[in-house]
């Protein structure tokens, strides 16, 4: 037999998949991950992080997952609903810089006047728009859409009111924006893993959550799949079970 040349950079791919599906089945490695993530929460650990100048208010590794995906589709277009301090619309937009297209739409009830002053002044404020008004409102979902118009790959993130109304409500009115091949995610499905009464200020715990709207969402929407191999990957995230792929 001729000896085949061995291409080192698909053979690092491969080492890497078959390390990254080890790693989720490690049951010591997923129960620290869990348990940083418990006692991490409640120090707010991911109030501490800052993409260029702004408050993102995320967990480093789901930024992380997120830009793998960016560069990966390369979407005309990011909606994202839930836009606080900014920073995760600044942290897109710069993405789509470096990709040298696309946009990035926010949608929040309320949209902070030093917030938007500050995401307006951004050096990445050129690539962003945004919209104040429910996310679940037929009005600003009718606006959200016109912006769809002509885009060929569309992605978008859920990361507003984390009650499982409100999500379920967004799964069915943005899911259609999302292009096949592209990724509907679904921020903080992490509560329902959180111990009981770990909210005692918000409206959400325990099966009403992101996680379990996502469940009852897959339930007889046939055309997104679980990227499980992501969860394995980070194993320190918000979004487990969240990062949903159309298949179709």
């Amino acid at each position: 037999m001729k000896n085949e040349k061995v291409n080192p950079i698909e053979s690092f791919k491969k080492e890497t998949e078959i390390r990254i599906k080890e790693q989720g089945k490690n049951k010591e490695i997923v129960k620290a991950a869990h348990e940083f993530l418990v006692h991490s929460a409640k120090s707010n650990y991911s109030y501490n992080f800052r993409w260029m100048g702004r408050p993102i208010i995320q967990y480093p590794q789901d930024m992380i997952a997120m830009q793998e995906i960016i560069w990966e589709i390369k979407p005309d277009l990011i909606i994202e609903t839930g836009i606080a301090h900014g920073g995760s619309l600044i942290y897109y937009a710069s993405l789509l810089e470096l990709i040298g297209k696309g946009s990035v739409l926010g949608v929040d009830i309320d949209i902070r006047a030093h917030n938007k002053k500050e995401i307006e002044k951004h050096p990445m404020a050129k690539r962003i728009k945004m919209i104040q008004g429910s996310s679940v409102s037929e009005d600003v979902v009718k606006e959200v859409k016109a912006h769809t118009k002509g885009k060929k790959v569309v992605l978008v993130a859920l990361d507003s009111n984390h009650t499982h109304d409100h999500v379920f409500k967004e799964l069915e009115m943005y899911s259609p924006f999302v292009t096949k091949n592209s990724y509907l995610v679904v921020f903080d499905t992490l509560i329902e893993e959180m111990p009981k009464g770990f909210y005692p200020d918000r409206n959400w715990g325990i099966g009403n959550n992101p996680m379990s709207a996502v469940k009852q969402f897959l339930k007889t929407n046939k055309g997104f799949e679980v990227q499980h191999d992501i969860d394995d990957k980070l194993l320190i995230s918000v979004s487990k079970s969240g990062y949903l792929k159309r298949i179709k």
